[in-house]
């Protein structure tokens, strides 16, 4: 999942002057001499306090940004670093109706942005600044068919094909970089040499060979995150607002070379003061009609966190640190509604709390007209964790509160009117929520293990999938030491009494999965009882600690591949081999934490296994894993 990080760089006396301000202002109301203009009040607690506005003029922007934002002349108070952070399903869209693997994406219907898809008969994926089309299946007639040099940043694709219209297939492109800017757009002492663009390209991929530009849209900002509705992509953009001497600038569009600026009466605002604003702009483009206009929503927000998408809402969290209290521990969550041919915000709310999950769009669910979310307050002994209940409009309908004490949640996955929530700080409670009432969340069963869950996947009804790590509780102290990828396999068929019906581990200390941060890298088949995991393996060698090795001593990196597991109720977990890119991996460059021979996903198609790094595509048998043969990139 891709974030939008705020990093402090440096204090200036303007923060001086505004508390000074703010000081005079208490002293004025006491004193009963000073008038103010109220409606330019800092904003303590919630923007939902408030619904959105518009501008209703160019000269009301300027001046909302002006007086409000802690932006300055094209620099900024604060240096913005940007951090770019359902499951497994069987497909059956191709002409061939073949049986093969897709995206494991969190809502059936809602597909995710990934660097890598498959159609059934041939794999698409970005790497290197290059959209590549392999022709996957038969294996035999296996190998490139395309290959497009793009020479910028790619954050990933999604491929459609409308099989009721017979339309043409049609496969998307994310990517984005820097455009130098013009002598002649450059305004006074302050300005940026040049600014970021998001780039999103659809092509005609009928001829999967001769793949054509059918489309290509530019937006000045940073690309956040996208999703596929039927025919629809959605793609989320940042871009940062500031105030210079030439004004502010207006979001922007560019289809196939033209421009389009946005109305200033477009842009909805929350009435908050915030450390700096940003336009997070809202794109819906038709990817099955290039003559359907696209439709922007551009909003004036704060810092947009984390996304989660049902099949009609949009609903984006961002914390709510709104000056002067920039401690203050809320997360602000905006619904904007989606369907073909509209993009509305509807609804605006606030929740205590921030969202602590290592993967953040799992903290949120939509279920039955009921949003809900789980959150963190406070560190370390003073962290308690939260789960609220909102109706549509986000307001709190139901609670549960000051859930495990002293630890911080880990992972959560939402199952209809259930909640798993895996909570560490020393052991691993994982706890089972009934949400049936939804004014009154209730924790049924608990069950406490070493180690901690990053991510969680339903195996079938009743049985639960943790992948995370191992740990040892620290002799001194409140804390553990994490050791090799755990894997289990929880029963949770008594929701009262939870247990681990089996687990395995990986490796020693610093052994290390792309599932912990994205759980686009987890292939899950039930019906094959298959479960594939990349990892990279670091391993401690006794001989070189004589004197014994202590629980927090990492070990050296001396693999990376694919663990190939058989899975089931009734066996657990059990090993069934090992698929590598890399031989050796002491013997390539730069191999030990990246390489482009590390594996990041894997794939089905039919009997055919599909491991795949940033350079090759290997293809083995799915039942015996034996080598059929590989493609290089």
């Amino acid at each position: 999942m891709n974030l939008l990080r705020y990093v402090p760089n440096t204090v200036v006396p303007k923060r001086m002057i505004l508390a000074t301000g703010m000081i005079a202002f208490i002293g004025g109301v006491i004193l009963g001499g000073i008038l103010l203009n109220l409606s330019h009040l800092p904003i303590l607690f919630s923007p939902s306090s408030q619904p959105l506005f518009r501008f209703s003029s160019y000269e009301e922007l300027v001046n909302f940004v002006g007086e409000t934002s802690q932006y300055y002349y094209g620099y900024p108070e604060e240096t913005w670093s940007a951090t770019l952070q359902a499951g497994n399903t069987r497909a059956d869209t191709s002409p061939s109706a073949k049986d093969f693997s897709t995206t494991n994406i969190q809502v059936e219907g809602v597909d995710e942005i990934d660097f890598v898809k498959s159609d059934g008969d041939y794999i698409y994926m970005v790497s290197n600044q290059t959209l590549h089309i392999v022709k996957a299946y038969p294996p035999e007639e296996a190998g490139i068919l395309a290959q497009i040099k793009l020479g910028k940043e790619l954050h990933g694709i999604f491929i459609s094909s409308d099989v009721s219209t017979r339309a043409e297939d049609k496969l998307v492109v994310f990517g984005s970089g820097y455009r130098e800017i013009s002598a002649t757009e450059k305004v006074g002492p302050y300005y940026w040499p040049d600014e970021y663009e998001t780039e999103i390209l659809v092509y005609d991929i009928t001829d999967r060979a001769e793949p054509t530009l059918s489309r290509n849209l530019t937006m000045k900002g940073y690309f956040f995150d996208a999703r596929m509705i039927g025919n629809y992509v959605y793609a989320i953009i940042n871009t940062p607002v500031s105030l210079n001497e030439s004004g502010v600038d207006l979001p922007r569009i560019q289809t196939n070379g033209e421009t389009r600026e946005i109305a200033v009466t477009e842009i909805e605002y929350a009435n908050i003061t915030d450390y700096g604003y940003t336009y997070t702009t809202i794109v819906s483009v038709n990817i099955q009609d290039d003559l359907e206009d696209p439709l922007i929503k551009p909003l004036l927000l704060g810092n947009t966190r984390t996304i989660f998408v049902s099949l009609e809402n949009i609903y984006i969290a961002m914390p709510g640190n709104y000056y002067p209290s920039f401690t203050t521990e809320i997360t602000s969550i905006y619904r904007i509604r989606v369907e073909p041919g509209r993009i509305e915000c509807e609804a605006n709310g606030d929740v205590k709390g921030y969202i602590s999950a290592h993967i953040a769009q799992f903290s949120m669910d939509e279920y039955d007209d009921f949003f809900r979310i789980a959150t963190t307050t406070g560190w370390g002994d003073n962290a308690k964790n939260h789960v609220f209940v909102l109706n549509m409009s986000l307001n709190i309908v139901g609670r549960l509160e000051n859930l495990a004490p002293g630890e911080t949640i880990y992972s959560t996955r939402f199952m209809g009117e259930t909640l798993y929530i895996v909570t560490f700080r020393k052991v691993d409670p994982l706890f089972i929520i009934n949400l049936t009432d939804a004014e009154a969340p209730k924790v049924l069963g608990e069950l406490k293990i070493t180690g901690y869950s990053d991510y969680l996947h339903m195996y079938d009804t009743g049985y639960l999938i943790g992948v995370g790590k191992e740990t040892i509780g620290a002799e001194f102290g409140n804390f553990a030491w994490y050791q090799g990828l755990k894997i289990s396999l929880f029963n949770v068929t008594d929701q009262s009494n939870p247990q681990e019906l089996d687990k395995t581990e990986i490796g020693d200390r610093g052994t290390d999965s792309p599932v912990l941060t994205d759980h686009h890298a987890f292939l899950f088949d039930r019906e094959r009882h298959l479960l594939v995991l990349p990892v990279r393996v670091a391993e401690l060698d006794p001989e070189q600690y004589p004197d014994g090795i202590a629980d927090w001593t990492l070990g050296e990196p001396v693999w990376q591949g694919a663990y190939i597991y058989s899975i089931s109720i009734e066996h657990g977990l059990e090993l069934r081999g090992r698929i590598t890119h890399i031989e050796n991996i002491t013997e390539v460059p730069g191999s030990f934490y990246s390489s482009p021979y590390f594996i990041e996903r894997s794939m089905f198609i039919e009997d055919v296994l599909y491991t795949i790094s940033e350079k090759r595509v290997m293809m083995n048998s799915i039942d015996s894993l034996a080598w059929i043969g590989e493609i290089d990139l």
